[in-house]
């Protein structure tokens, strides 16, 4: 179970706990070097400056789908953080000053746990259903919800900021 630190709030009710309305299936299962949360890198970056390689294993049953996909030099990843909690709404990350929403934080604690990789693509075996990644910042056995290319003509936004304080609009403001 998961610590609530002074600044969050959780949700009155676990998400987890609640009729899905979407019928998620797993395609596969990363395999990676990170079996305690504490050793796994908080990032993508970091886990490519760490260089530990990892793989996705494709179930059977979707391995004729990773056809073509070897032409891509990276990849979108698309995980289920099964180990986080979903009912926070509003964080305080220990390196924070602030609380913040969980829509506005890359953390895994939220109330569906999909996580986002963009990985370089080092080889796809579609016998074995392998595709070996140049890193990942999951833990080993991390189910797979889906697999795209990356295109940087059409993902990359080199103009994409976060800026500190941004004005947001207030809806009860005139």
């Amino acid at each position: 179970m998961f610590e609530i630190r002074g600044g969050e709030i959780a949700l009155p009710d676990d998400p987890a706990d609640q009729a899905g309305d979407a019928h998620l299936v797993f395609i596969g299962t990363v395999r990676s070097p990170w079996v305690l949360r504490e050793n796994c890198p908080k990032n993508m970056r970091e886990a490519r400056e760490r260089g530990e390689a990892a793989t996705v294993e494709i179930a059977p049953a979707f391995r004729e789908g990773l056809q073509g996909l070897s032409a891509a030099s990276h990849v979108v990843l698309l995980t289920w953080l099964h180990h986080a909690p979903r009912n926070l709404i509003v964080q305080k990350p220990r390196h924070a000053t602030d609380s913040k929403g969980v829509f506005a934080l890359r953390s895994p604690a939220r109330p569906n746990p999909v996580g986002v990789h963009v990985t370089r693509l080092l080889g796809v075996d579609i016998a074995a259903g392998v595709l070996t990644l140049e890193g990942i910042d999951v833990l080993d056995e991390t189910p797979v919800i889906d697999v795209k290319p990356y295109f940087a003509s059409t993902d990359a936004f080199p103009d994409a900021t976060y800026a500190k304080s941004r004005p947001v609009a207030d809806p009860d403001e005139g």
